[in-house]
């Protein structure tokens, strides 16, 4: 399958509008790498996009398994980001377990389903970051499992940054994040919170906490990418920088994620661009850290098993994935029938 210089146009475009943190990391990219990183995050932008913007979440989900379905068979629907995205697929031989796991993600989000603990809000951004970064180190030609474990530490601190500086405006949408036991150590109602959102010394201690998990994983996640080749190292400092000046940006805010939504100027991140290249530079004169060797998290350790088998055009779902798409069809007909 050949790639349409215009479908990688209207790519660049997409990920222009919709995430400018992925956009300046990205510049910093090979044009042979980054390509094939644009198809794949202007997919998942519009999936995201289909779940999170529109009404009825649940036919925005049976609509995606179709079109991933099309991908896998090699007939993408006619589409600029279907058809960019089915290339990567085919070029990279990508495994379908990675996309699927974004998807159950997905579907998470369509069933509003909130986290009891720590550990389950991890399993979710495992679901709906990880896999990305692992999808982007096997565009990187990356399968090594200590890289991708880094990898996977990379994509959970970003999602709990953004679940972090989201928590206002996620309240506001009746969506919920943040742990339900870390509401009952506090003494405080998840669903009072959801009806009156409000700055408190709580919220303050809810943000302490993710940006403290993330600050962990991200400097965790610099071990993997001085393992990577070279020529991608700055991009990929450069988004692990450019997502944790998000929680700089919240701590300078007072930590008020209720009335203040978080963002990094163009200053910093072009100061941040120029730290990373450094960075880059230093990593390949100094040994590698012997933290690229520590332990997936639990919640990850799928991920890094499925990327390191090449097999891309399995014909079935998973039977896990059917089983969450179950549980959403469950979901579904107890909305009908309440």
């Amino acid at each position: 399958m050949k790639t349409i210089e215009s479908d990688i146009e209207y790519c660049k475009k997409a990920i222009l509008h919709g995430s400018l943190s992925f956009h300046a990391a990205s510049l910093a990219l090979p044009e042979s790498v980054r390509t094939p990183c644009l198809a794949l995050y202007a997919f998942c932008r519009l999936a995201d996009d289909e779940v999170d913007l529109k009404q009825d979440k649940s036919a925005s989900i049976y609509d995606l398994v179709q079109r991933l379905d099309l991908v896998y068979a090699g007939t993408p629907r006619n589409h600029p980001m279907d058809r960019a995205f089915a290339n990567m697929v085919e070029k990279f031989d990508m495994p379908r377990a990675l996309p699927e796991a974004l998807f159950e993600g997905f579907v998470w989000d369509a069933m509003s389903k909130q986290y009891k603990t720590f550990d389950e809000l991890i399993s979710y951004s495992a679901r709906v970051a990880s896999s990305v970064g692992v999808m982007l180190c096997v565009i990187m030609g990356e399968r090594r499992a200590e890289v991708l474990s880094r990898a996977c530490d990379l994509g959970v601190a970003m999602q709990l940054t953004n679940i972090a500086r989201d928590i206002g405006e996620d309240a506001k949408e009746s969506r919920l994040y943040v742990p339900h036991e870390w509401f009952r150590q506090e003494g405080l109602d998840p669903e009072e919170f959801l009806r009156k959102p409000d700055k408190s010394e709580s919220t303050v201690l809810f943000t302490k906490k993710l940006l403290g998990k993330a600050a962990t994983l991200y400097h965790r996640s610099e071990a993997g990418i001085a393992y990577l080749p070279p020529k991608v190292r700055p991009a990929m400092f450069a988004a692990r920088h450019i997502y944790s000046a998000i929680g700089t940006e919240i701590k300078n805010n007072n930590y008020d994620n209720i009335n203040y939504r978080a963002r990094t100027n163009k200053f910093t991140k072009t100061k941040l661009l120029t730290f990373s290249a450094v960075q880059s530079l230093a990593s390949m004169m100094l040994p590698a850290p012997a933290t690229v060797f520590a332990e997936p998290l639990q919640q990850t350790k799928f991920l890094v098993e499925a990327a390191k088998i090449q097999e891309a055009h399995e014909v079935n779902w998973s039977s896990r994935f059917l089983s969450v798409l179950e549980q959403l069809k469950t979901h579904d007909r107890k909305k009908i029938s309440a």
